[in-house]
């Protein structure tokens, strides 16, 4: 068509005399060029115009005044330039907004635009998928009532203040193509016009059906948690108390048999009697006091801290593991850092740490042949400017790298008859204190356990 068009000009401006600038009749050709080819294309159109144009003037005009007929063929050349710019813009303009329009096709929320009567006049694929029907059926159609909206308030306040702030949000409930409902979350936005007139609103909306399904979801997932992880805490408590009660038990049952064979005897030793049901009463306050401090650990408060000297610990800790290094016939070293800056901490509680690391060391040594040596070392040092360190060290096997991060892991052991408790506990009592407690491996055998605390004073990063 474009073609034929400027052809029959031609013919016209080239072979019929007539008075009027004919060649101005190209810019027709040229905006229709805009239709089917690019920038390119157009400004080939527009050149082959203008050829036309000086090849119709030659045949036409060749013997006229150069000055009449040359002015009408300039208004041609100009006619047909401004047009070919405005073509050019008008086309890369519609490109853009063909590509950002695409763009729309690309998210997930459906988004239509529709009139200041409600006529929809866009449609994007994602309102295709939610609603069902497509584009070709929804456009010029009424919105709400193709879609059925059902609105929180009624239509015409909603409208009030969309035309007085500009924009609306709220859920609404939708009918889709095939009868069922949606709930969508919407959010309308106003369009003016360059004199202020609202001329077309854009909606979005987003199905909150399948997030409310997720979010009920995730609340009964979390609830179930809570519960599991309520469980999992007792029996860590449970664990914990009988683990670190079953030493003072012990300790009461060895003093009460001891006690009734004395008084057996002809001559009963009252004396010792009476030292057995003493120790009898102080492990059993023991037992008590480990009870109620581990279910103060276990509410992360009630905790008894106080500056205190570690080194003093580690003393007071010596004498309840005699037994176990006289038993398993361990020898122990002491190396004690002087001066050792005091600590923030509770005392029991650090002591249930150093003896249980110890009572560890000593029964990890009990495969190794007392010819080779069973030597416990638990040293103790400044670190750093702010912490103080305490280590214990044995020359048992040490510990298989690859259960290295498993240590301090509830119910985790590597003992035929360990609770998997006595460690976990330790770490519980170490980062109550805000500190850190790690293991290694000896270069020489054996094995390396050791926390670090924060001065007194000091608070952990």
């Amino acid at each position: 068509m474009a073609a034929l068009f400027a052809v029959a000009i031609f013919v016209i401006d080239a072979f019929v005399a007539v008075d009027i600038a004919i060649a101005v009749l190209y810019v027709a050709v040229v905006i229709m060029s805009i239709t089917f080819c690019d920038r390119r294309g157009v400004l080939a159109v527009s050149m082959v115009c203008m050829g036309l144009t000086v090849l119709a003037f030659a045949i036409q005009h060749s013997d006229e005044p150069l000055a009449y007929s040359g002015a009408r063929a300039v208004v041609s050349f100009l006619a047909i330039a401004i047009t070919t710019f405005l073509s050019v813009w008008i086309q890369s303009t519609t490109v853009e907004l063909r590509s950002q329009a695409r763009l729309l096709d690309l998210t997930h929320d459906a988004i239509f635009v529709r009139d200041m009567n409600d006529i929809i006049t866009y449609w994007n694929r994602a309102a295709e998928d939610l609603y069902g029907w497509p584009e070709k059926s929804a456009l010029g159609t009424v919105s709400h009532k193709l879609v059925k909206t059902e609105f929180p308030v009624p239509h015409d306040e909603i409208m009030a203040q969309l035309l007085r702030a500009g924009y609306w949000e709220g859920d609404l409930v939708h009918t889709k193509r095939d009868g069922t409902k949606v709930t969508v979350s919407s959010r309308w936005s106003l369009q003016r016009d360059s004199r202020g007139q609202p001329v077309a609103t854009l909606e979005t909306n987003t199905d909150i059906d399948e997030r409310r399904r997720a979010q009920e979801n995730l609340a009964k997932a979390q609830a179930e948690l809570a519960q599991l992880s309520r469980v999992s805490t007792l029996g860590e408590l449970t664990a914990s108390i009988a683990h670190e009660v079953n030493q003072p038990l012990a300790a009461i049952v060895t003093s009460g048999e001891a006690s009734l064979r004395w008084l057996d005897a002809e001559s009963p030793p009252l004396d010792r009697v009476k030292r057995g049901i003493v120790r009898i009463i102080g492990d059993a306050n023991r037992a008590s006091d480990v009870i109620r401090r581990l279910r103060a650990l276990s509410k992360k408060d009630g905790l008894q801290k106080a500056p205190i000297d570690l080194n003093d610990v580690v003393r007071e800790s010596v004498p309840l593991i005699r037994q176990e290094l006289s038993t398993h016939h361990v020898s122990l070293t002491l190396d004690l850092g002087r001066p050792l800056p005091d600590i923030n901490g509770d005392r029991f509680l650090l002591q249930l740490v150093v003896i249980n690391l110890a009572i560890n060391a000593i029964q990890a040594m009990a495969s190794v042949e007392a010819s080779r040596g069973r030597n416990l070392v638990i040293r103790t040092r400044p670190e750093n400017q702010d912490q103080v360190l305490l280590a214990v060290e044995d020359t048992g096997p040490g510990f298989d790298p690859s259960v290295e991060a498993d240590l301090f892991q509830a119910f985790f052991t590597t003992k035929p008859s360990g609770m998997g408790m006595g460690l976990t506990i330790c770490r519980s009592i170490v980062e109550a204190h805000e500190g850190r407690i790690s293991a290694s491996r000896n270069e020489r055998g054996g094995s390396t356990f050791q926390f670090v605390l924060p001065r007194h004073g000091v608070s952990s990063p």
